[in-house]
C-alpha cells in the first residue's frame, strides 16, 4: 500500500469518526465487487464459456454450482432457471482501447453473440466518453466490456 492510499484510508476513517461524534449517520462504504452468482441452466456449459473467453479458472465446484475466479473477482454459476431480464447488464472495465479491440476479436473468433454486428464498439451511452461492447452468454445474460474515457484513445 502506498503512502497516498494510506493517507486516503486514514482520512476516510477520520471523517467517519467525526460524523459519529456529531451524531450523523455514517453510510456503508462499498468497495469493489468480490463475487456474484447467477442461475444458469448448465453450470458446466457456463463455466466453459467463461474460461474459453476470459482469464478465469475454476475455484471450486459442487453438484449444483461452479465458481470461477481470476483472483480479482469470483463468478458463481448455480443450476437453476436463468432470469436475464432481471438486470439490464453487468459490466467489466478494461484498461485500454487496445484491450477492448483484442477482446472483440477473441469473442468474434469464438462465436460469442455480440450486439451491434459490424459496429460493436461504441459509446456506453449517448455522448459518453466511455467506450464499450456488449455480448450475451449462453443463458442470455447481457454483459459489457468498457474502457473509461476510451473515446480519447480512439
Amino acid at each position: 500500500m502506498t503512502n497516498v492510499q494510506e493517507a486516503c484510508i486514514i482520512r476516510a476513517y477520520k471523517l467517519q469518526l467525526d460524523a459519529l461524534r456529531r451524531g450523523m449517520d455514517v453510510k456503508v462504504q462499498l468497495g469493489a465487487v468480490w463475487h456474484f452468482s447467477l442461475a444458469v441452466r448448465h453450470p458446466e456449459k457456463s463455466a466453459q464459456f467463461w474460461t474459453k473467453n476470459f482469464d478465469l479458472h475454476e475455484m471450486f465446484r459442487s453438484d449444483e454450482a461452479i465458481a470461477l475466479t481470476n483472483d480479482a473477482i469470483i463468478i458463481g454459476f448455480f443450476k437453476g432457471t436463468p432470469h436475464p431480464d432481471t438486470i439490464d447488464h453487468m459490466s467489466f472495465y478494461l484498461d485500454s482501447m487496445r484491450a477492448l479491440h483484442e477482446a472483440l476479436e477473441m469473442l468474434k473468433k469464438n462465436g460469442v453473440e455480440l450486439e451491434d454486428p459490424g459496429d460493436e464498439i461504441g459509446p456506453t451511452a449517448p455522448g459518453s466518453p466511455h467506450m464499450g461492447l456488449w455480448f450475451h452468454d449462453p443463458d442470455g445474460y447481457r454483459w459489457e466490456l468498457s474502457v473509461q474515457n476510451g473515446a480519447r484513445e480512439r
